[in-house]
């Protein structure tokens, strides 16, 4: 059986290397990656190429819940595409679309899975893309 895609995206008013850079690096990762203000991403580690290795923790600030997001990438496009397989086997493709003046869009479409409905997982990743994109916008 496939398995349903959920897609969201952006549009971000930076250029595709500022994108892509802020995106894959660590040390940018744990300012954005996170679904709302009461979450943050206290650690990120992030091997990108084909067959590296990404793992991230999203915790509550409160303390009271965390888990560790990871994967493996299957291919690397730098400032083009990133394509992965979640530790659960659901795959992920992000792609990022250089639309010129200072523009990108970022699209990412993930295999949805079956313990929440979709409308919750596409919420919920929409906000970190969100999140993304106003990190980006702001500094």
């Amino acid at each position: 059986m496939e398995k349903q895609k959920i897609t969201v995206e952006a549009t971000i008013n930076a250029g595709n290397q500022k994108v892509w850079t802020y995106w894959t690096s660590p040390e940018h990762i744990v300012n954005w990656n996170f679904a709302s203000d009461d979450w943050h991403c206290p650690s990120a580690e992030n091997d990108v190429r084909t067959g590296g290795k990404f793992r991230s923790t999203m915790a509550s600030k409160d303390g009271k819940m965390s888990f560790d997001f990871g994967g493996v990438y299957d291919e690397v496009i730098p400032e083009k595409k990133l394509a992965y397989k979640m530790e659960d086997g659901r795959q992920v493709e992000v792609l990022f679309e250089d639309l010129g003046n200072n523009t990108t869009k970022l699209t990412e479409t993930f295999d949805a899975e079956s313990t929440h409905s979709d409308e919750m997982q596409r919420a919920g990743w929409q906000a970190i893309v969100n999140n993304f994109k106003k990190y980006v916008e702001g500094v």
